[in-house]
This record gives structure tokens, C-alpha cells and sequence, in this order.
């Protein structure tokens, strides 16, 4: 399927691995000019070889001075994807304000940052995608991370609410809720605790997804891949009827319907 993104310009914040770097080389494939981000040059230039694509840009985006050198050198983009985040197991009584504002900072405010910038061009130009990299755990709030399902709910909060000021024009905003992904640092989990416990990669798998996580229908890691196919068609022309939404691709791990 073409998905008209010829000519297109994408920037995918936190896309030197896992599924920021799916997504770029989805939209690469699909002939947008894709920009990837990391926190190092090293890695970012690992990143254009691998996804092909267009350009890169070694910024840490949690913070406000790397958001700006990232708007000053590109000043207009026509899809914001906006991946960028951290997740940390860590019991409830145990995380600090810092971790709490941390948290915040790098999931929500790096996309705000940039959503704030590129959503008036957008508006004039009359087509745009703003897509939020949202999760399940925006939904059912694990209760190992609860700082870090606060920042997924708070996505969905400021997409919906940014989706609301496009009426009438070609933008969207939109949230992409992926489930349990083997994205490099839930692959690197599991291989510690593989390693720690003695136990094949499969069986700590197998394991999670009957006790941590018994409501997926899919019953293993969403590729990386997978998300990005979706994330692909949202950002593209195709999907203009799609506005406001939390489109869900997370294995029936969320067991309600709507």
C-alpha cells in the first residue's frame, strides 16, 4: 500500500532504537525524509545507517535547550512523532519527586515542547501529524511504574486536548497506544533477569505474560515492527478521518472496548 508520504518530512524523537527507530524506517520506506534524534552523535548516526533515514540529530530532549536547537535546525516538519521516553520498575514508596519530575519532563514535556512549536506552522500550511507514543499502561496504570503510567495518561490528556484545536483543517493529533514491546531496554530487561535467574528468554516471557500481564491476547513482546506499521499509517494522508484518537495497538492486553 502507498501511503503517499513522498515528499513528507518526519522527525521521530527517541528513534536510535526499538520502536522509534521502526517508526523511522517505516516512514523512510514509505519515501518521507525521516529525521531520527538520540542523545549522542554515535548513536544517532548508527540510526540513519540502519532506518535510511534522511537526517539525525543528537539532542536530549528532556530538556528545553535541546528542543530548541532541535527547532532551530528544523524549523518546519510536516510529521512529529513524538517517541521520546523512560520507563523504571520501582515500587511506589520508593519514587522520589526527582524521579516523579524527571519522568514528566522527558515523556510529556519533550512532545509539548515540540508540539507547541510545529503545530502553528502545520495549521498554516493546512495538513500535519502529531503523533503521541503513548502505551496500555495509560490505561491500566501497572502498579510497578505508576510514575511512569501518570506521564502515558498524560499524553493521551494533551493529544485529545491538541486534537481539539485543529477542527476544520488537513491536521491531526493523534495517541498510538503500543503494548509490551521488545524494544531494547524491555529486551534488556528480560535478558538480566534471564541471566540472573538461570531461565531462557522464552520461559521469562512465558512467565510475564501469565502473571504480569494475563489480559494480552496476543501472548508475546509486540515487535517493534508492529507498532510501527500502525504509526506509519496514522501519520500518513490515508488516515484523515483519524483525529483525537487513541488508537490501540497492544496485543488485547486492554480489555475494555472503548
Amino acid at each position: 500500500m502507498d501511503l503517499q508520504l513522498k515528499g513528507k518530512t518526519a522527525l521521530v524523537t527517541g528513534s536510535t532504537a526499538g520502536i522509534g527507530l521502526a517508526i523511522a524506517a517505516a516512514l523512510a520506506r514509505e519515501g518521507a525524509a525521516a529525521i531520527v534524534n538520540g542523545r549522542t552523535q554515535e548513536r544517532v548516526d548508527r540510526a540513519i545507517q540502519a532506518s535510511g533515514a534522511a537526517f539525525g540529530i543528537a539532542a536530549d530532549l528532556g530538556t528545553e535547550a535541546a528542543a530548541r536547537a532541535v527547532i532551530e535546525r528544523f524549523p518546519e516538519v510536516d510529521i512529529l512523532v513524538n517517541n521520546l521516553g523512560i520507563f523504571e520498575p520501582k515500587p511506589f514508596d520508593q519514587i522520589s519527586d526527582d524521579d516523579w519530575l524527571r519522568f514528566f519532563e522527558v515523556n510529556v514535556l519533550s512532545g509539548v515542547r515540540l508540539s507547541r512549536h510545529y503545530i502553528g506552522p502545520m495549521k498554516q500550511k493546512n495538513w500535519g501529524r502529531i503523533v503521541f507514543i503513548s502505551s496500555e499502561s495509560a490505561l491500566q496504570i501497572p502498579a510497578e511504574m505508576i510514575h511512569y503510567g501518570m506521564t502515558k495518561t498524560a499524553q493521551l490528556a494533551v493529544s485529545r486536548g491538541l486534537a481539539e484545536t485543529t477542527s476544520g483543517t488537513a491536521v491531526t493529533v493523534n495517541a498510538v497506544l503500543p503494548g509490551p514491546t521488545a524494544s531494547e531496554g524491555v529486551t534488556d530487561f528480560v535478558d538480566r533477569l534471564a541471566k540472573g535467574g538461570g531461565a531462557s528468554r522464552e520461559s521469562i516471557e512465558r512467565e510475564f505474560f501469565e502473571k504480569v500481564r494475563p489480559s494480552s491476547i496476543l501472548q508475546r513482546f509486540i515487535t517493534p515492527e508492529e507498532v510501527a506499521n500502525v504509526v506509519a499509517f496514522v501519520c500518513s494522508p490515508l488516515a484523515s478521518a483519524i483525529n483525537g484518537a487513541a488508537v490501540r495497538a497492544e496485543g488485547g492486553v486492554v480489555r475494555t472496548i472503548a
